[in-house]
């Protein structure tokens, strides 16, 4: 009989090698921990990736809870690229700096742009119908993040495991031990960081959905969009290479990830009111993602109802943009520290 080979031995092991999980990782390893990153597929190959990218502080359809995480998630950005920049040695840019914001009411009447002002920012806007104010929010491109992230981890020393799928997890006296597709890892802590697939019983049950938004990308001159611009039913996110990105779709499909082109063509015809002058690539470019959906749309991030296990998920439309301050918040928490921002409207025990 063959000896039972050995668990590989960290300090943290966390489920998900999307931009949470990553970034939860990249933090404690800046604190000195050993950390394994497991992902059942491609890291950053998931929502991270098909996300738009916006970091969107003030979106109005945001759940007032969710501001103190995202405005200071926001303050953290600079720190937070500067960092995944000089580990991975890949430029993440911040593409634009600007979002216009359409006004659902009359009321809101304070800041709203002139026609003159609107075309500073978007001379090729069509704002007919639309009252705009201006919100000081970036935006950049996950392609970006996908090349960097990965190679920032790996180059402090975390540990990535691609292919390798979580099949459960068991608490110890003193940690955990993870079962996986290709070995054992004992750890002192666990913490689920799986976007949409969080909620599967291995991993604690949790209430994440999967929420199906569908994209696509337009081509217009550089200079005629400078800035996001976000309407009912449609954004445009310019990627300041003749690149628009248009999204997105709202769906409870599963986890369905086909793209559908009756879905993308509402979509460019809905961007082709705001844009005009924009084109349609010859080889359409559309995907589809899934975003871990919760019931009041706020994220999931403390401990778990078993022993040495933690969640960090449920970020919906958000996951870039609360990428740095979850990983700050979340490191605080686990080393018994006080987090910067209080968690107690993401606690998990609120289900």
């Amino acid at each position: 009989m063959e000896p039972t080979k050995k668990p590989f031995v960290v300090d943290v092991a966390i489920a998900g090698g999307g931009i949470i999980g990553l970034s939860l990782g990249l933090e404690l390893r800046q604190r000195g921990l050993s950390v394994a990153v497991m992902e059942r597929g491609q890291a950053m190959s998931s929502a991270s990736w098909a996300a738009g990218g916006m970091l969107a502080v003030n979106d109005p359809q945001n759940p007032p809870e969710l501001l103190p995480l995202s405005v200071r998630s926001w303050a953290l950005y600079p720190a937070y690229l500067d960092r995944i920049e000089a580990l991975s040695g890949r430029h993440v840019p911040l593409r634009t700096r600007w979002t216009l914001q359409h006004l659902e009411s009359e009321r809101e009447s304070d800041g709203v742009l002139t026609e003159a002002e609107i075309v500073e920012y978007a001379p090729g806007l069509d704002a007919t119908g639309h009252s705009f104010k201006l919100l000081e929010e970036g935006s950049l491109d996950p392609n970006d993040l996908r090349e960097a992230l990965p190679a920032a981890f790996r180059a402090a020393e975390g540990t990535l495991l691609e292919g390798t799928a979580v099949l459960g997890v068991e608490s110890t006296a003193h940690g955990v031990l993870v079962e996986t597709q290709r070995e054992r890892i004992a750890a002192g802590m666990f913490v689920n960081c799986c976007g949409a697939w969080a909620g599967g019983p291995r991993l604690g049950g949790l209430p994440v959905v999967p929420v199906k938004g569908q994209m696509a990308n337009l081509r217009c001159q550089p200079e005629r969009l400078r800035c996001v611009v976000r309407v009912p039913g449609i954004y445009l996110i310019p990627r300041g290479d003749g690149r628009v990105t248009i999204g997105a779709t709202l769906e409870h499909a599963g986890f369905d990830e086909t793209v559908q082109e009756p879905s993308i063509r509402q979509l460019i015809e809905a961007a082709l009111r705001l844009l005009p002058e924009a084109t349609t690539p010859s080889q359409m470019e559309s995907w589809a993602g899934l975003r871990p959906g919760t019931s009041d749309g706020l994220p999931i991030l403390g401990t778990s109802k078993t022993k040495h296990c933690w969640h960090a998920t449920g970020h919906y439309r958000d996951g870039i943009l609360l990428a740095p301050v979850t990983a700050r918040v979340m490191a605080q928490a686990m080393l018994g520290e006080s987090p910067d921002v209080p968690l107690e409207a993401f606690t998990p025990a609120r289900f």
